[in-house]
């Protein structure tokens, strides 16, 4: 591998709109006939709908397929065979790695994987690792615990197979992992954007300035604060590195990524994925760029439980233009915006969590940490925001909070209580953030 390429793969990374079309089409068809021939449960839900495999003729077809949502997963569970149920498509003794989700939407889903199925993460974590500036000069601390999540560990496979050296740092707390960075001088790492922070603050408060280590890239996962750009902005001032954001799921698969030139949004991996936004209301199928839809997302390599047109919820929408790097995979624009369960009418107006994490982390003199409620005062909806104020600034804030509350309605077209907090006081996340929460009954 010439350590100078622009690109993981040159071929793939530079195909043409219409030969990536036609890949990603083969490639479904085959999946499709996978599933169908191999998973009890999708030959039945394809039978249901009337469609089989020689039917897959057009992109139209392929609109035709029906979906699969994570609810549907958790059913197939309590069917034999244990654990994985009847969506299994490959022998028992074939499964080599067991994940599962980490359950913030309910009950986890369990995702078998074969040993083709792991290369094929580390293979779209490397599209990723190499975009994103990784070398074998680096050596990359995983502050992580090495877990029943997929997390980053095939990151970790990944960054092995770009000859990174990689240092894991699972069973270390935060303060051993700070100590090992600086010890080892290691210059890449990755976390949730939560953790990126708490570590920051947790070195600041052992006397250490992050931004004076050896760390020059940051990649992060599980939330979307690597795409808000006030989040990334305090990341990237706190660690005095460049921070890339990266979207994927235990389901699915690492399907989409931000490369060096930041270009405000994410790439779609698409040679081994299939992205689809659908209009949450009509369900039509969205194809042209700024307007928001969900994802229908399908990877088109995975073997052992398909992921085939699954409901991600995820909430995207397509960028205008090209990205300067070159890369003709399409890029979806600020990134994954939240989750369609996740925006909620409040007052008749749909809220989005990133819009209240843009302001919060946007706003001079809060800490990084907040959380939002939402509940009902006789029958009108309440927003409660809890933020946390900087020592320093406890005389500010007369200044803050009018700020605060004006930036809220400018974004959300909304209004807030707000309640100030001390420092440290709200609770810290290693990895997914529960920030968000809403106790209307009819929740």
């Amino acid at each position: 591998m010439d350590t100078e390429q622009k690109y993981w793969n040159p071929v793939a990374e530079t195909l043409s709109r219409e030969t990536i079309r036609a890949l990603q089409f083969k490639k479904f068809k085959r999946l499709f006939r996978w599933g169908y021939e191999h998973s009890r449960f999708h030959r039945s839900l394809y039978d249901q709908a009337g469609i089989r495999p020689d039917d897959i003729r057009s992109w139209e077809d392929v609109h035709r397929v029906p979906k699969v949502e994570k609810s549907m997963m958790r059913d197939i569970q309590r069917k034999d065979p244990f654990p994985y149920g009847d969506a299994l498509c490959v022998p028992l003794e074939e499964v080599t790695e067991f994940r599962q989700t980490s359950g913030t939407t309910g009950q986890p889903v369990y995702q078998p994987d074969t040993w083709q199925d792991w290369e094929w993460w580390a293979e779209c974590w490397s599209y990723i690792l190499w975009a994103q500036g990784y070398r074998p000069r680096d050596r990359v601390f995983l502050p992580f615990g090495y877990n029943v999540f997929v997390a980053f560990w095939a990151a970790h496979y990944a960054a092995e197979k770009l000859g990174c050296e990689v240092v894991p740092g699972g069973v270390l707390d935060t303060q051993a992992r700070i100590l090992k960075i600086q010890e080892l001088r290691a210059t890449a790492m990755m976390a949730t954007p939560t953790y990126v922070l708490g570590m920051a603050d947790t070195a600041r408060k052992m006397g250490l300035d992050p931004e004076k280590m050896t760390i020059e890239k940051i990649t992060c996962a599980g939330e979307p604060g690597a795409s808000i750009p006030s989040t990334k902005r305090r990341m990237e001032d706190a660690w005095g590195a460049k921070v890339y954001d990266h979207a994927g799921a235990t389901e699915i698969g690492a399907w989409c990524y931000e490369c060096a030139a930041q270009p405000g949004g994410l790439h779609v991996n698409e040679v081994f994925f299939l992205v689809e936004i659908e209009d949450i209301d009509t369900g039509e199928i969205i194809e042209e760029p700024g307007k928001r839809g969900k994802m229908i997302i399908s990877a088109l390599d995975r073997q052992a439980q398909p992921c085939i047109r699954f409901d991600s919820k995820d909430v995207i929408e397509w960028a205008e233009a090209p990205c300067p790097c070159g890369r003709t995979f399409r890029l979806i624009k600020g990134g994954v915006q939240g989750r369609a369960d996740d925006i909620t009418k409040v007052k008749g107006v749909l809220l989005s969590p990133g819009a209240i994490e843009e302001v919060v982390r946007g706003t001079t003199g809060l800490g990084d940490e907040f959380e939002v409620i939402v509940d009902k005062v006789g029958d009108i909806d309440r927003i409660t925001l809890k933020v946390e104020l900087i020592p320093e600034y406890r005389e500010k804030r007369q200044e803050i909070e009018p700020r605060l509350k004006d930036q809220l309605r400018l974004k959300t077209n909304l209004g807030y209580v707000l309640e100030f907090h001390e420092m440290g006081s709200l609770p810290r996340y290693e990895v997914k953030a529960k920030r968000f929460k809403d106790l209307r009954k009819a929740h």
